[in-house]
């Protein structure tokens, strides 16, 4: 898919649009991917060409040993070159966790959970600040609360995606995509006071606690024009009720 597909209104793309629009000018331009994104401005990398990792070499170990972020073509890495031009102080406090994890325990086998979580966040993470109303349903799966019952305090809530490939899969929007967030306790008035904010907050042990939890994306009120009829909710492959309601319905014993 080319960047052409990018929907730069939609509420997901758009606190990344001024960046990514001229980072896609210059790639229609001509410029290879990396050499676009380093044209956008300072970030704590030098985008490389992908053929720069050397082979066998852990892909976020040699971005911390060299500053350095091999990239491919494509809107994956383009999302995540973004993410590194507007969130730094986030995306290289990730990096770093990454990069004591291999240390600590190698690359090969099992992740562990502290790399599992980094790797969820970074590919599909998101940062929310909303009412507590909102939060409690949002953790009891209470999505007919959540959607419905409480839609109109979905004005004061502001939902920021910063998963790269998250980003990427919503340029296709699926009913079934998954955000995961955490809760933002900051002003979200900007990706910048969202970053300074998060980076703050990543450190090992809240990882290995996965601090977030799953949000169908295209459920937000204002987010999807098929949510405003209300029976989008009833698709329970997307919208699985959580232990509580499990427990009331009709015929099935207490969880």
């Amino acid at each position: 898919m080319s960047l052409e597909a990018v929907d730069w209104g939609a509420p997901w793309s758009a606190p990344w649009r001024t960046s990514g629009e001229a980072v896609a000018a210059r790639v229609r331009a001509g410029l290879p991917l990396h050499e676009a994104l380093n044209a956008q401005g300072r970030s704590p990398v030098r985008f490389v060409a992908q053929e720069a990792l050397p082979a066998g070499v852990p892909y976020e170990r040699h971005i911390f040993d060299t500053a350095t972020c091999p990239t491919r073509p494509g809107l994956h890495d383009f999302f995540n070159g973004l993410c590194w031009l507007r969130m730094p102080l986030s995306k290289t406090r990730l990096n770093g966790l990454q990069a004591a994890e291999i240390a600590a325990s190698g690359a090969s086998g099992a992740r562990g959970p502290v790399r599992d979580a980094i790797t969820v966040f970074d590919e599909n993470g998101a940062l929310l600040d909303a009412p507590p109303a909102l939060w409690e349903a949002l953790l009891a799966r209470d999505w007919h609360r959540l959607f419905i019952e409480l839609r109109p305090q979905w004005e004061d809530a502001r939902l920021l995606v910063l998963g790269h490939a998250m980003l990427e899969k919503l340029v296709s929007p699926r009913k079934e995509l998954c955000v995961h967030v955490w809760r933002a306790q900051c002003a979200m008035d900007s990706i910048a006071t969202a970053d300074a904010w998060l980076a703050g907050e990543l450190d090992a042990d809240r990882l290995a606690a996965k601090p977030f939890t799953p949000l169908p994306v295209l459920g937000v009120p204002g987010w999807w024009p098929e949510n405003q009829n209300f029976s989008f909710y009833d698709d329970s492959l997307v919208f699985r009720p959580g232990r509580h309601q499990k427990a009331q319905q009709p015929g099935r014993p207490p969880a």
